[in-house]
Parts: C-alpha cells; sequence; structure tokens
C-alpha cells in the first residue's frame, strides 16, 4: 500500500475513534497495539507532541494548555492537545488516538494515576515515550516526570496558616485521593502539623479529600466539620483554591468567613481576590509559565532524541522515574505585586478591580 494510501486509512480511523470516545464512552472497545510509522502532521520532519490533559473545568489548565502549545510551536514542533475532563475511558481512547497518529512523545496530566499506566502501555508498545506532567503517573515506568515539589506545596499551606492560628481545632480539606498530589500535599501538611497534634496545641477534627477536586463536595465536607465540632473549626487547611471557596462558603454560612484562616494553591484569579479581601489567608504560586515552558522544552528534547539530564527521581510504586522538580512559592497579602503580578500570571486591573 502507498504511503499515500496509508494516510488516509489512518485518517479513516481516526475519525471512527472519535466516535467511539464521543459515543461510547460507558463500554469497553477492544485495544489495539498500534505501532507508530507515520505522523498525521503536514512536515513529519518536526517534533510531534501529544498533550493529554485531565480536565479544562479549571481556571488554571486554560494556562498549561496556552503556554505548552506556545512553547513547543516556538520550538518547531507541533502538538495537539485533548482533554478528558475527567472521564478516564476518554482519556485513554484520546491517548489511542494520539499514538496513532503518530506522535513522538505523550504529555499526561492523569485523572487517576493508577488507571493512566494503561496509556504508558500503550505508548510504550509503539515506541512513544510519555512524560508525566505536573501529576505523577503510578505504577508505570514512566520515561520522565516534571512538577513541582509537591510536599513541598503542603509543607507552605501549613506554615502560614499556623501563623494565623498555631492551636486549637484544624480541619484539613484534601483534594481528590485519585490524584497523587493530592496525597503529597497532604503528606507535606501533616510533616508541620504533627508535632503540634503530638504536643496537643492542635487537634486535628476533621481530615477529608475531596472527589474529584469538587468545590461543592468541599463545602459539603466543611459544613460536615462545622456541624460535628459545634462550629469550633479553628482553621482549615484546603488543599487548593477551588476547595477553598467551597470552604469559605460553608464558614460564611455560621458568619465564619475572615475570622477562620484557610489556606490555597494555584494562585487562581478568585482565589487571590479572596486574599485581597481577608477571607483566604494564603494561596500557593506554582509558575504555570515555568512548568509549561520547561516541560514543552523537555517533549521537544524527548522528541529528538537529545540527552536529558536529571538530578531527581520519584519512586511511583514500580520504578524510580527521572524527575525535574520545581520551586512552589507561598502568597499572602503582601507578596502579591512581588510574584504573580511581576511575573505576568495576573495584572493588578484583574486582581484589585
Amino acid at each position: 500500500m502507498s504511503k499515500f494510501n496509508r494516510k488516509y486509512l489512518y485518517i479513516f480511523c481516526m475519525v471512527l475513534i472519535t466516535f467511539l470516545v464521543v459515543g461510547c464512552t460507558g463500554k469497553e472497545v477492544k485495544e489495539t497495539s498500534q505501532k507508530k510509522d507515520m505522523k498525521l502532521i503536514t512536515d513529519e520532519e518536526k517534533p510531534y507532541i501529544g498533550f493529554l490533559i485531565d480536565t479544562l473545568k479549571e481556571e488554571r489548565w486554560y494556562k498549561d494548555k496556552a503556554l505548552f502549545e506556545e512553547q513547543v510551536k516556538s520550538l518547531g514542533g507541533e502538538v495537539k492537545t485533548l482533554a478528558a475532563n475527567g472521564l478516564d475511558d476518554v482519556q485513554i481512547k484520546q491517548a489511542e488516538l494520539l499514538i496513532g497518529e503518530g506522535v513522538d512523545v505523550l504529555v499526561v496530566v492523569p485523572h487517576d494515576a493508577t488507571i493512566s499506566a494503561k496509556i504508558v502501555e500503550m505508548a510504550h508498545e509503539a515506541g512513544i515515550k510519555v512524560i508525566s506532567y505536573d501529576r505523577l503517573i503510578k505504577d508505570a515506568d514512566v520515561d520522565y516526570y516534571i512538577s513541582f515539589d509537591n510536599e513541598k506545596v503542603g509543607e507552605l499551606q501549613a506554615s502560614e496558616i499556623l501563623k494565623k492560628t498555631s492551636s486549637g481545632n484544624f480541619a484539613y480539606i484534601g483534594g481528590s485521593e485519585s490524584d497523587n498530589n493530592a496525597i503529597l500535599f497532604r503528606q507535606g501538611a501533616m510533616k508541620v502539623l504533627q508535632p503540634q497534634i503530638d504536643s496537643g496545641k492542635i487537634k486535628l477534627v476533621y481530615d477529608e479529600y475531596t472527589e474529584e477536586w469538587k468545590p461543592d463536595v468541599a463545602k459539603s465536607n466543611m459544613k460536615n466539620a462545622l456541624s460535628k465540632n459545634g462550629n469550633k473549626i479553628d482553621a482549615v487547611i484546603a488543599a487548593n483554591d477551588g476547595t477553598a471557596g467551597g470552604v469559605i462558603e460553608s464558614l460564611a454560612s455560621v458568619g465564619l468567613a475572615g475570622k477562620v484562616p484557610v489556606s490555597g494553591q494555584d494562585a487562581e484569579l478568585e482565589g487571590v481576590r479572596r486574599i485581597v479581601k481577608g477571607v483566604q489567608t494564603m494561596t500557593v504560586y506554582k509558575s504555570i509559565n515555568q512548568l509549561a515552558t520547561e516541560s514543552a522544552e523537555l517533549a521537544v528534547k524527548v522528541a529528538k532524541s537529545e540527552e536529558v539530564k536529571t538530578e531527581k527521581t520519584i519512586n511511583n510504586g514500580k520504578s524510580d522515574i527521572p524527575s525535574i522538580f520545581l520551586e512552589p512559592i507561598a502568597i499572602t497579602q503582601d507578596n502579591i505585586r512581588d510574584t504573580i503580578i511581576k511575573d505576568g500570571y495576573l495584572t493588578e486591573e484583574e486582581i484589585y478591580k
């Protein structure tokens, strides 16, 4: 079969797979192992990067997408981004689609850390390397992992809250337990809190993860924490700005918004506005610009089979994954202008409108 005909056969197959993703996400589809032999891009000499994002339902991921795509293109590559919006079967089918299109590298923000191991298996069968982006894929031989020091994120959250309140009843409102980062955030926070718990200064009276990172679930969890403790909650470690928003709604319903310190993470616009308003204590700024840019540079190097040096590893339950860790920054009312505004992540007009 000629290369011309093979290319159009691939196009037909990819359209068929897309129909299955949209119309049959609730059914099992026979998995196939495709070997990469051509790219469905105009210039097959260019690095072709597939970017699989868990969701675009949260503000921050739009920034990751735009910055990552811009950097790949500036380095002479092509990129296709697909978002599964929290559906594991869709993310796996999207991986199949990109593998079939002949990407050189898959960069994956996994929805479920363990289920996503299947993506690594499929990619490796086709000779494609996988970079785990921001969230670690577990139980798989991932080629590279790039993220922030996520235990450090939790440490920053707990440390800033302790500056406001160093004793009393604390609640921990975590992220999604299926996201390995949420587990790391909690581990980091507990490193800081545990000595105070052991000494009796702090009582951890509520400790729950938040399904799918949903603010409404966090709001319900916080409502339960208040109800079980007669509204006597002195501080809340919330895993990100979305969960913090839900927490603060529940605190507001009993007149405690702004009186109980609440942490956050991601430096989302609404979270930063709440900090300015005084109802959220802090957030954690993880420079999305830096993460997306360095991830794109890594992906293009891997696509070109260039040497990649990493100084650290992280064990994901199966092997030690070569890793790049970036430094997070605690954001309070005092340093908004010197960090997120200075970096151009958010503008003064947006924050202080």
